[in-house]
C-alpha cells in the first residue's frame, strides 16, 4: 500500500548509540484501523533492540492516530464516574482476588502524579479520586481536551517537547506509551529530572520476548505499527534504564492474554478466513474485561514464565538507591 502524501518518514539509528548493524525482521502494516503504508521492523544486532524504521516523522504520525482511535475512547470518564460513588463491595472482591499487574503501583502516599500520554483521562481521575494531585501530558488535542474537561492540567504536546514542570513528581506513570515515543531516551532523561527524591517511574510495555511474537510475528496484536516505534523485550528494557540512569527495580509480567485472541484473528484473516468467530477474535480487546477473569489461571502460569505480551516496570533513579 503506497503511503498518503501527508505522511513524511525517517530514517533513525538504534537510539542506545549503536554502530550501524541492524537485521529486517519482519514488514507489516496497520491493522487496527487499516490505514495505508507498509513498515519494516529491525533488530539492532549490537543491544538487541527492535524498532520501526524507516518511520513516520513526529510532525505527521499523527495521521495514524484518529479521533476514533482505540485508547482514546476506552479512557473516557463517564459522568456518572464522576460522581464520587464510593467502590461497591463486590469490586473490593475482585480486586482482592485478581491481581492482572496491569496498574500495579509501588506503596506510596498520595503526592503529585504526571501520566505521560495519559489520552482521555480514566487513569488520571482513579488516582485523583485517591487523593493524588494529577497532571498529564497527550500529544492529541481530542483526548487531552476531555481529560483537561475533568478538571486536570493537561499539556497538549509530545513528551519530547513538554515544558518542565514548577514541582518535581512523586510518581510518573506511563500505560502502554514508551514503545510509541520517538525518541525514548531523552525522555526517560527527562524524566529523571522531573522526578522528586524518592518518586517512583512506573511504565508498562508489549513484551516481544512473548510466546506471542514467536508464533505471530506480523499478526502480533501488540506490534501495532507504525504507532509502536519501538518493541522491547527485558533484556533490551534494563538496557535502555542502564543507558538514562535508571535503576529498573521491579518487572511485572501482566496476567492478562489481551493480545493472544486478536493475534489468532488476525492471523485466520491472512489465511483468507472470515466470518463471526474471526471477527470475534479480532474485537476481543473491547470485551477483554468480562472473560480475562475466566482465563486468569492460564494467564498466571503464563506470566510466571515470562511469557505474557506485557510487562509494567518500576524504576528509580540511581541516585536514590
Amino acid at each position: 500500500m503506497p503511503f498518503p502524501h501527508q505522511v513524511k518518514l525517517e530514517d533513525k539509528p538504534c537510539p542506545l548509540g549503536c554502530s550501524p548493524d541492524d537485521e529486517l525482521i519482519l514488514v507489516a502494516h496497520d491493522r487496527l484501523r487499516g490505514l495505508p503504508g507498509e513498515f519494516s521492523v529491525v533488530r539492532c544486532r549490537a543491544c538487541g533492540l527492535l524498532r520501526t524504521n524507516p518511520r513516520p516523522t513526529p510532525e505527521t504520525i499523527g495521521y495514524y492516530y484518529p479521533e476514533e482511535y482505540g485508547p482514546y475512547v476506552s479512557t473516557r470518564v463517564e459522568q456518572k464516574a464522576m460522581l464520587n460513588r464510593p467502590t461497591p463491595w463486590w469490586k473490593h472482591l475482585r480486586q482482592s482476588v485478581f491481581d492482572f499487574n496491569a496498574h500495579r503501583l509501588p506503596l506510596q502516599q498520595p503526592g503529585r502524579m504526571l501520566e505521560i500520554g495519559c489520552a482521555s483521562g480514566v487513569f488520571l481521575h482513579r488516582m485523583a479520586l485517591q487523593g493524588w494531585d494529577v497532571a498529564g501530558i497527550e500529544f492529541a488535542e481530542g483526548p487531552a481536551s476531555a481529560a483537561r474537561q475533568l478538571g486536570y492540567h493537561i499539556e497538549t504536546c509530545q513528551v519530547e517537547v513538554a515544558p518542565d514542570p514548577s514541582q518535581p513528581y512523586d510518581l510518573i506513570v506511563g500505560w502502554m506509551v514508551l514503545e510509541h515515543l520517538h525518541d525514548p531516551v531523552a525522555v526517560l532523561r527527562k524524566l529523571h529530572g522531573w522526578l522528586a527524591p524518592g518518586g517512583w517511574l512506573v511504565l508498562s510495555v508489549p513484551n516481544a520476548a512473548s510466546l506471542e511474537f514467536s508464533l505471530f510475528r506480523d499478526a502480533w496484536y501488540a506490534l501495532h505499527v507504525p504507532n509502536h516505534l519501538y518493541l522491547y523485550t527485558p533484556i533490551t528494557l534494563q538496557r535502555l534504564f542502564t543507558h538514562t540512569d535508571w535503576q529498573l527495580e521491579c518487572l511485572f509480567h501482566q496476567r492478562v492474554l489481551n493480545n493472544l485472541f486478536p493475534s489468532l484473528g488476525y492471523l485466520l484473516q491472512d489465511r483468507g478466513l472470515s466470518g463471526k468467530l474471526t471477527t470475534l477474535l479480532v474485537e476481543f480487546p473491547k470485551h477483554a474485561w468480562h472473560v480475562q477473569h475466566i482465563l486468569y489461571p492460564v494467564a498466571c502460569l503464563l506470566a510466571a514464565f515470562g511469557q505474557t505480551g506485557r510487562m509494567t516496570v518500576w524504576a528509580r533513579k540511581r541516585r536514590d538507591r
